[in-house]
């Protein structure tokens, strides 16, 4: 039972995830990093801010450049994408990270490579439920 979503429905999603993750990550990286939940909470938000404007940026370019190419969306331009996409986040966290923590590029390199491992299974496991409570909260919706 898939019906479409609305745009309402889509910012709700994202927002959530979002919330969720920050909600998970601060205090798991202020006990692994040793600093302030305030700290961890603020470099979380922001990397999630970053990533959400590079995503539609970084989406934006690469459509238009698949087009002025005369490339369909393939096996190999979707790998082309996630390294791309990958790579350009981790070319503005990376430093941001150092920064804010006052730590070394390396360790801020590290760091990001351990967000990005948790996000990998968190964003199938965040879709997958949410489109499971959703089908059957729609599908309790429809029976009454």
């Amino acid at each position: 039972m898939s019906l479409s979503k609305s745009l309402t429905e889509r910012i709700f999603q994202a927002v959530a995830f979002e919330l969720l993750a920050v909600s998970i990550c601060t205090p798991l990286l202020s006990w692994i990093m040793d600093k302030p939940m305030a700290d961890m909470g603020l470099v979380t938000l922001a990397i999630g801010l970053l990533a959400l404007g590079w995503n539609v940026l970084f989406n934006g370019l690469f459509d238009r450049l698949l087009k002025r190419l005369g490339l369909e969306h393939s096996a190999r331009t979707r790998v082309l994408h996630a390294l791309l996409f990958e790579g350009g986040l981790v070319a503005f966290c990376v430093p941001l990270i150092a920064w804010w923590l006052d730590i070394s590029l390396l360790q801020a390199f590290i760091l990001d490579i351990g967000v990005l491992l948790f996000f990998l299974p968190y964003t199938y496991l965040y879709h997958w439920a949410y489109d499971v409570l959703r089908d059957k909260w729609l599908q309790a919706r429809l029976a009454h």
